[in-house]
Parts: C-alpha cells; structure tokens; sequence
C-alpha cells in the first residue's frame, strides 16, 4: 500500500512553519527564536526519518522512499519568500544543515549504512575536505556519517565544537536533528506557542 505523497511533509506545513518566522520578531540569541528554527529544522528531520523508518519497516520500497525523500527535499530546500534579509538567512542556515539529512537518508536507502568507520571518523574526513575546499566530498562523508546514525550509531555532538564553523558544522546540525528524529520521531508540534 502506498502513502499519499504529503503524508510525511507538505509544502503548507513548510509554509506555515515560514509564516510563523515572518510573523515573529527574530532574534537568534533569544532562545525562543532558536527554538522555532530549530523546531522548523525537527520538523523536517522528523519527516524523513518517518519515511526511512518506514523504508525499514518494508511499508515503502527503495524507488518510493527515494520518490517521498525528493518530494520533501523539493519543498524544504526551494526558495523561501521572506523580504526580511535576517530571517532569509537564518532559514537559509536551516536549509544548510538540511542538505545532509537528505543526501544521508538518501545514500541510507541506496546503499545500507557505511561499512567502515565510525560517526567521528566521517565527521572529521567531512572536515578535512572542506579544509581542502572539496566540498563534494565533504558532504559526502558527512552523508556517510548520517547513514550510521540513521542505523542507530550516537553523534556526539562534542564533534563540532572541534571544528572551525563552515559547511561541516552547519550539515551537523541536522546530523543531531536527524538523530533525534529517529530516536523520537514525535517531538515537533507545529502549532505551539
């Protein structure tokens, strides 16, 4: 049996999550607009990690989990309508750290979690690349990492305080909200205030 295609995420859910950014005075260093970013970002992790559960759950097969996966993708990382150049950044950092969690779940599906290594040894491989400005292949060790932590392996989010801020950091962000996803894939409720 197949899923509906907006069963895991809708483009008015992203919407509305957009809507409450606009509508809000946004200020990263308040701790409730860090809180509704990062609830826009859960939520989204939280949506792909219902899809590659049900992947493993056999509810989906390989061509839909990667059809629903793009599907969100398309909604979550097009362009966003927000005048407001602040809070156009700030979401653009979300979608940043969003890209991994894609690529990740992605690669999961095609390919089964990574042979060998662990979560830090990706983590740091990721971060050598984007010292040496390969950003391919940062990203793909980063999704490499991702495919562990989606088969149950722990990021240890200490990882990132190591590294200088750049595109590693940022894709680890959604790392952790992956993780916290698949460990409790009902944290996000996308009307509270």
């Amino acid at each position: 049996m197949s899923n509906p295609p907006t069963e895991y995420y809708s483009a008015e859910r992203w919407q509305n999550w957009i809507d409450r950014i606009k509508d809000e005075e946004i200020d990263p260093e308040d701790e409730d607009s860090a809180r509704l970013l990062l609830n826009l970002q859960d939520d989204t992790a939280i949506a792909i990690a219902k899809i590659v559960s049900d992947y493993d759950d056999g509810e989906l097969d390989e061509e839909e989990t990667l059809s629903e996966i793009e599907d969100v993708r398309e909604v979550v990382l097009g362009e966003v309508d927000i005048e407001d150049e602040e809070k156009l950044i700030l979401v653009d950092g979300v979608q940043t750290s969003l890209v991994c969690v894609f690529f990740a779940a992605e690669e999961y599906v095609a390919n089964g979690p990574a042979e060998e290594g662990d979560v830090a040894d990706y983590l740091d491989a990721a971060a050598n690349a984007e010292a040496e400005e390969d950003l391919d292949a940062a990203l793909g060790y980063a999704a490499q990492a991702g495919t562990l932590i989606i088969d149950g392996e722990e990021l240890d989010m200490s990882v990132a305080e190591e590294l200088e801020y750049g595109l590693v950091t940022e894709w680890i962000n959604g790392l952790d909200s992956l993780q916290s996803a698949m460990s409790d894939p009902e944290v996000v409720e996308e009307d509270e205030d």
